[in-house]
């Protein structure tokens, strides 16, 4: 008896190892998959203007890393006691003006570096709704699309779906400037499962709607980008309220987790598959907290695996296993 549709994935043309560098960008969503991809010592680097959802701010901020820019104090607004980046995520909001633009300037030469030599781009959308700044919003001009609303009065924006061949028309733009900034680059897009019903439950849908035709356009066009369907995975394959926390609009770790496993299985070939089982092993036995740290018993663990983490450090020397290797060798001393 069948109580899910499964569906077969498409498996990626290059599978993705740990000597690959992963550039992630977009929604929340991207975060949870990051931290698993580092977990298991991938490569990584993720939004370093902070979570983004929408196509416009995404395919800005990538141009601002292709093209650095130096923000400066007129780039930024005061509000609740804090400077702020219309262009950001508050993590990157700060108590003075010289605070938020080194975090935010920081982060744009070190996304230049690493985007250069990045193997893959993962992009995942999370909304085509669009926030455009209005005539009372602070220090911007009309029409700039906003990143993060930061808790501003609703009357500062005004709201617009993006149609279909906006969103592609911006990420053909963007794809050819990769091209030429990267050419080795392959970009994986997805579209994220988490619910955006602070817009209403139909603008969601529509919302959805277009960012998914519009990534298949482009993936149909450009024969180096991919598509991982997080979105179907979540909605049709385990369709069910309880893969969502209790809020019904994330994805909770069970969820999260179902979608990691498939994207193992389409994006990662099996002698990496093998290498991140040995990795989390290694992971377990480094989070593990012994009732007695002295007793031999314990330090003849920490053999084993001292044991264990430098031999595959040996087979493997591109791996940061700094931190492991130091805690398991701490104890056999």
């Amino acid at each position: 008896m069948k109580f899910h549709a499964s569906f077969d994935i498409k498996k990626i043309n290059t599978p993705i190892h740990q000597q690959h560098q992963l550039f992630l960008m977009g929604s929340c969503f991207t975060e949870n998959i990051g931290e698993k991809f580092r977990k298991h010592k991938f490569q990584v680097l993720e939004n370093p203007n902070g979570i983004l959802f929408n196509p416009v701010s995404v395919v800005e901020a990538i141009e601002s890393y292709i093209n650095p820019i130096e923000f400066k104090a007129a780039n930024l607004f005061f509000l609740n006691d804090a400077w702020h980046s219309w262009k950001h995520h508050s993590r990157f909001s700060g108590i003075t003006i010289e605070q938020s633009l080194q975090k935010i300037n920081t982060s744009i030469t070190q996304a230049n570096a690493y985007l250069k030599s990045a193997d893959y781009l993962m992009i995942t959308l999370g909304s085509a709704w669009v926030y455009l700044l209005t005539e009372k919003a602070s220090n911007a001009s009309l029409q700039t699309v906003a990143a993060n609303n930061h808790k501003a009065p609703s009357d500062w924006f005004s709201k617009k779906l993006m149609t279909v061949n906006e969103t592609v028309s911006i990420f053909e733009k963007l794809i050819l400037e990769l091209k030429n900034f990267n050419p080795s680059l392959k970009i994986i897009f997805t579209i994220s499962p988490v619910r955006h019903l602070r817009e209403g439950v139909i603008e969601n849908n529509r919302s959805k709607s277009v960012l998914i035709q519009s990534v298949h356009e482009l993936v149909d066009q450009f024969n180096h980008l991919y598509y991982f369907p997080a979105y179907e995975i979540v909605l049709d394959d385990l369709r069910d309220y309880r893969f969502y926390a209790e809020d019904l609009v994330h994805p909770n770790y069970q969820a999260t987790q179902y979608v990691w496993e498939k994207l193992i299985a389409a994006c990662i070939d099996e002698p990496t598959q093998l290498l991140m089982k040995e990795i989390a092993d290694i992971n377990l036995a480094f989070q593990h907290k012994p009732f007695n740290e002295q007793s031999a018993a314990h330090k003849k663990f920490l053999e084993l695996y001292l044991l264990k983490t430098t031999h595959l450090l040996e087979q493997h020397p591109y791996l940061d296993l700094k931190k492991e290797i130091t805690y398991f060798n701490s104890g056999v001393k």
